[in-house]
């Protein structure tokens, strides 16, 4: 039987036997979901610098072919995620990432046929179905997180960090490993390594006995229109979710905004070279990764209200930052500037993905996810082709004094809301 903690969580009984020593031993279901989580993101990223490089060497693609083909990756995110969220509420979510997995490894396999053979809409179907098979698989992870860290005994929030830590190190590992394997052996042989750890990671959610995960909605399923519509009414209703998709959508056109104008910024009023810009980009992962570290650790200490407050606040001082750089020559105010954006926010990741775990009933988990998804993955294309507008009729300052306005925004949704008052996640749904 599970012990009891002071505030009601439940941590492991002691093993008294040989069999719960042997169990003891074996990796905790988190771990497992994270080192799947780890092999699909990998994935995901290979894929990201893979098909672009297969469309423009193999198939001689040019700018508007390659851009249309990131596009199909990038929308699978937006059109996909609102029914794959209906679907993970209905069907066993080990079993889903399972199949996922194996659709994203078979789409990219497809990637590198197409490569070979030079079949250009072939290669804009596998980015679709690639990307499709990663949405139904983030979606599904998310939804099995809490089941997974109750039967582990372990708190949603370091759950979610040993996750954000997969994903983050995969993020910094997949670029590297993309360079390397490009010049070496070709581009096909990429998509061929990305679809290699797409089975990888289906792989680890069935060959190391994850247990099932069964829906927990009722037998009466209502139509798929409706089943989305209840998600995001319910995401709307709740002021915790409610708030926390506002500070995401304004968060994220912002970053976007940022994103788009940073390089010629940092170029023209930075005086930064080529080498530099990349240097400076390069303290976003790092940022990522210590945030990670960090948030597991940090929530023994501090209230959820601080992780939530932290990511718009020190985006914020970042924006501000980057701001005055031009009157202080050099790499270092960049890159702590980009440092920030990836810790800050990560802790609000952490913190946030928790919340919605916490807040939302089990057989809306999905729907949920699914909604702050397509509402993050809408904003951000409007805040790239906002940060490009008003960079080219007002200049570049105007347009990195807009992104700062907007983690103002994200901030400001935070503190005016129940989240900056909220010293305990509630009570599991």
């Amino acid at each position: 039987m599970p012990g009891q903690c002071p505030d009601g969580a439940t941590f492991p009984a002691r093993a008294t036997s040989a069999a719960d020593l042997k169990g003891a031993a074996m990796p905790s279901p988190i771990t497992r979901l994270a080192a799947a989580a780890a092999s699909a993101h990998a994935a995901d990223q290979l894929a990201l610098a893979a098909l672009p490089l297969l469309a423009t060497l193999s198939l001689g693609a040019g700018p508007g072919l390659v851009g249309l083909l990131v596009a199909a990756q990038s929308a699978a995110w937006l059109l996909v995620s609102l029914p794959a969220g209906a679907l993970v509420d209905r069907a066993d979510r080990r079993h889903l990432m399972i199949r996922a997995q194996c659709a994203t490894g078979l789409a990219l396999l497809l990637a590198a046929l197409a490569g070979w053979w030079g079949a250009t809409p072939l290669l804009g179907l596998a980015a679709f179905l690639g990307s499709a098979g990663t949405v139904v698989f983030a979606l599904a992870a998310f939804a099995a997180v809490p089941a997974l860290a109750a039967r582990g005994g372990e708190a949603l929030v370091p759950a979610n960090a040993r996750l954000e830590l997969a994903r983050a190190l995969a993020t910094l590992a997949a670029p590297v490993l993309a360079g390397l394997l490009a010049a070496r052996a070709g581009e096909p042989a990429l998509a061929l390594l990305a679809a290699g750890l797409a089975a990888l990671g289906a792989a680890a959610i069935a060959a190391r006995g994850l247990p099932a995960l069964p829906p927990a909605s009722s037998p009466n399923r209502p139509p798929v229109g409706r089943a989305i519509a209840e998600g995001a009414g319910f995401v709307w209703r709740q002021p915790l979710l409610r708030a926390v998709a506002l500070c995401a959508i304004a968060w994220n056109g912002s970053f976007m905004a940022l994103t788009a104008v940073f390089v010629p910024f940092a170029l023209t009023r930075l005086g930064l070279d080529a080498a530099g810009a990349g240097t400076a980009l390069a303290g976003y992962g790092a940022g990522l990764v210590l945030g990670a570290l960090a948030a597991g650790r940090l929530t023994r200490h501090l209230a959820p209200r601080a992780l939530l407050v932290a990511g718009p606040g020190l985006s914020v001082v970042a924006a501000g930052a980057m701001l005055a750089a031009p009157a202080l020559p050099g790499l270092l105010l960049p890159g702590l500037t980009w440092f920030l954006l990836g810790f800050g926010p990560m802790l609000w990741q952490v913190a946030q993905t928790s919340l919605r775990q916490a807040v939302a009933p089990a057989a809306l988990l999905g729907r949920v996810g699914a909604t702050m998804q397509a509402a993050i993955f809408g904003a951000r294309p409007l805040g790239a082709l906002a940060g490009g507008a008003v960079a080219a009729m007002a200049g570049l300052e105007a347009a990195m004094a807009l992104a700062a306005g907007g983690f103002c925004l994200s901030l400001a949704v935070v503190l005016a809301t129940p989240l900056a008052r909220l010293r305990a996640l509630p009570a599991p749904a």
